[in-house]
């Protein structure tokens, strides 16, 4: 599928953060986060504007040309930082500060993250829901992780829900030993892909 792809910066911000509102509205976890729906809509794109601000200072956003998707990237070294992340805390602060949920599943996913190891970290990706299926999500990918292919990293994600893990897989993904237990809700699956090796990922 052609799509044309393209480096999103602060112009975008708009743009990206209401593409992550729509695409993210129903999806699990953010009805596990914001259970009714009517708050989740007056907060829901504050909240997801932190991962995105997150990309845009320390990492990539991948972006389709007309806007329809956009992936979000940081770059994780081999190290853990010495110190805590604090982005938790300022999802709940700047979105929502009376819902402990907010911040703790940042908490939880950050626990079961991976370390050891350099790895692309796919934060979010994001396709407008009238063009779901299509096979953009795939195609947004795809220069991604033939780049993390050649830099021989891996590159690393948790799928909210089975529909995206099926994408994932048909990618490289594969299930960690570990999920993530959102309690009295959805469970979340890392995913790890290694890089290509032999003449695909040289």
């Amino acid at each position: 599928m052609g799509v044309r792809i393209r480096q999103a910066g602060e112009s975008d911000r708009e743009t990206v953060v209401r593409l992550l509102d729509e695409a993210f509205m129903h999806d699990p976890v953010s009805s596990w986060v914001f259970p009714d729906e009517a708050h989740r809509r007056r907060v829901h794109g504050v909240f997801l504007g932190v991962f995105l601000e997150a990309a845009l200072a320390e990492g990539r956003v991948d972006m389709a040309e007309d806007g329809t998707a956009a992936a979000l990237w940081l770059q994780v070294p081999a190290d853990p930082p010495e110190e805590e992340d604090d982005t938790p805390a300022r999802m709940r602060e700047i979105a929502d500060p009376d819902n402990e949920r907010a911040e703790l599943v940042g908490r939880l996913t950050g626990e079961a993250h991976p370390t050891g190891r350099a790895h692309e970290y796919l934060l979010l990706i994001a396709v407008s829901p009238e063009r779901q299926g299509e096979g953009l999500g795939t195609a947004l990918l795809a220069p991604a992780l033939e780049r993390c292919d050649r830099e021989g990293l891996p590159a690393y994600l948790e799928a909210s829900n089975a529909r995206s893990s099926k994408l994932y897989e048909r990618l490289g993904f594969a299930f960690t030993d570990r999920t993530v237990e959102l309690p009295d809700g959805p469970t979340m699956w890392p995913m790890w892909r290694e890089p290509a090796s032999g003449p695909a990922g040289e």
